[in-house]
């Protein structure tokens, strides 16, 4: 290996390393605002729970609102490649499925975000990053839902997206396996959107 190959194997480790500790920062944060709220939770907490120094974690995120940012933006990216195929896709039934199934994908891998979501609406409602996952929704239902629809058509393709969101918080209390649940909800959602799309042109 010569010194440039060198070098870069370097970078990509000190890269690997630093994307390793903002996800600790995350995954870390999330549990402390789940366990006592997004308000009565500080940086020095947070960092005292990690095991390192304010100074360490001032490296990767300055604020609270920083790193709940951070997790946003990590969560709305593949909201936004699955919002950016399907507007790709010819608007058929399979189209909306599948749509319905990567969402779901997406919904499992942010389950702790959702949940703080849930236990802490007013502070999401008041942070910027509030409005624009409100924003991503809409455009997700717009997905899924045809233009000229009949009112009740459009009410079930966006029940079937809440549909999904509560059934991450209402099925925690029901006993069963989680992917049996997850399953559960998405056929719940896809049977929705398949009773709105035969119906979707009708008077």
């Amino acid at each position: 290996m010569d010194a440039a190959e060198g070098t870069n194997a370097t970078d990509a480790t000190k890269r690997q390393r630093r994307g390793n500790t903002r996800q600790r920062i995350q995954d870390v944060a999330l549990e402390l605002f789940a366990e006592q709220g997004y308000e009565k939770t500080s940086l020095r907490e947070i960092a005292e729970r990690l095991g390192v120094t304010k100074a360490a974690l001032y490296y990767h995120f300055k604020t609270k609102e920083d790193i709940l940012v951070s997790l946003f933006r990590d969560l709305q990216r593949p909201i936004d490649e699955l919002i950016e195929w399907a507007n790709a896709q010819p608007r058929t039934l399979d189209t909306k499925r599948e749509i319905l199934l990567r969402y779901s994908e997406a919904l499992t891998d942010a389950a702790p975000l959702f949940r703080f979501m849930q236990e802490n609406q007013g502070t999401v409602r008041e942070l910027s990053v509030g409005e624009t996952f409100k924003e991503r929704m809409l455009r997700m239902i717009d997905t899924i839902k045809e233009p000229d629809a009949a009112l009740p058509d459009q009410v079930r393709c966006i029940s079937a997206l809440f549909t999904m969101h509560a059934g991450m918080f209402i099925l925690r209390d029901i006993e069963g396996d989680p992917e049996d649940k997850r399953k559960a909800v998405l056929e719940v959602a896809i049977d929705l959107v398949t009773q709105a799309h035969g119906g979707s042109r009708s008077s």
